[in-house]
């Protein structure tokens, strides 16, 4: 594996089969087996890539799920062992009495992390799901440190800063963005890699499932907030670029030698920022009838 601040990394965008966890472990192995040929350490893939997304009620997302011991991720283990890749593949995990959509980042030697996602929008099989238990964290693999995120986290600043504090050099975004937040699978990745200054990689799925069509638009973007790989179409996609994890590790922007100095970090203002735990939205208080809106096409998670 790469010892060094200079990796390949990869985002993989394609179909998911509802339900059909053989189906979509064998395109998994074909999605990685790509990313190994073309010489990557990381590979990203999409929200629920094991099990499909849109389920019908708690029972038939259940039995899609798997837990974190069981075959499902030792076939991952042995995938990334075989192909010498750590990899961050989206699932449903179960325990004995809660579901999570969850994350897992497997390598050679096994397990390294998940995460379950915190954020819980009502669409496909989140309105089923229990909200992540677990804080938000970043596990260190091979000399990287990888921050764990899914699809509407992302809609949250709090939860990419958070990473980012604790030392993230890249977020691993598993998503299942619609057609309907299109403009947020265009807009979110820049927005959350320059405020951070980290790697942002967003996977994303394409195809449809009960009604829901998926948007791809997956994309790799840099501490600079500029894209360095996007998908601009709804099709299959393997993204891939070389990417330097010093350049996140360095907070400081000299724009101008001495006169145009960011560092979005030494800047912070902490002390300001303790009522984002405590209030509620000024105008939109619990309750009330106008935090309810209805956006048709425009609508985004």
């Amino acid at each position: 594996m790469n010892d060094s601040t200079s990796w390949r990394v990869a985002v993989g965008q394609s179909d998911v089969k509802l339900g059909d966890l053989a189906h979509n472990l064998l395109q998994i192995d074909r999605q990685c087996l790509a990313a190994s040929k073309a010489g990557c350490q990381l590979l990203v893939l999409p929200e629920c890539a094991l099990s499909g997304y849109c389920f019908g009620s708690r029972d038939e997302a259940l039995a899609s799920s798997v837990t974190l011991d069981g075959k499902e991720i030792e076939q991952l283990v042995a995938i990334a062992r075989r192909d010498n890749l750590l990899l961050v593949v989206g699932l449903l995990e179960r325990t004995r009495e809660k579901l999570f959509n969850a994350q897992v980042l497997v390598g050679p030697s096994g397990l390294i992390g998940s995460y379950r996602k915190i954020h819980i929008p009502h669409l496909g099989v989140d309105r089923f799901v229990d909200p992540g238990d677990r804080p938000f964290a970043v596990w260190e693999a091979n000399g990287a440190r990888i921050g764990l995120a899914i699809c509407y986290d992302s809609s949250f600043p709090e939860t990419c800063r958070v990473l980012a504090l604790q030392g993230a050099d890249i977020i691993a975004l598993s998503t299942n963005w619609p057609s309907a937040a299109f403009h947020t699978a265009r807009i979110v990745p820049p927005a959350r890699s320059m405020e951070n200054h980290l790697f942002f990689l967003a996977s994303n799925r394409i195809g449809a499932e009960r009604g829901v069509t998926f948007c791809g638009q997956s994309s790799i973007c840099g501490p600079d907030g500029i894209e360095l790989a996007r998908a601009e179409h709804a099709d299959e996609a393997l993204l891939v670029s070389v990417i330097d994890l010093a350049a996140a590790r360095c907070k400081r922007i000299e724009r101008t030698k001495g006169t145009h100095v960011i560092d979005r970090f030494a800047d912070r203002r902490p002390q300001y920022y303790a009522p984002i735990g405590d209030l509620h939205p000024p105008y939109y208080p619990p309750g009330s009838s106008s935090r309810h809106c209805v956006l048709g096409a425009a609508a985004s998670l």
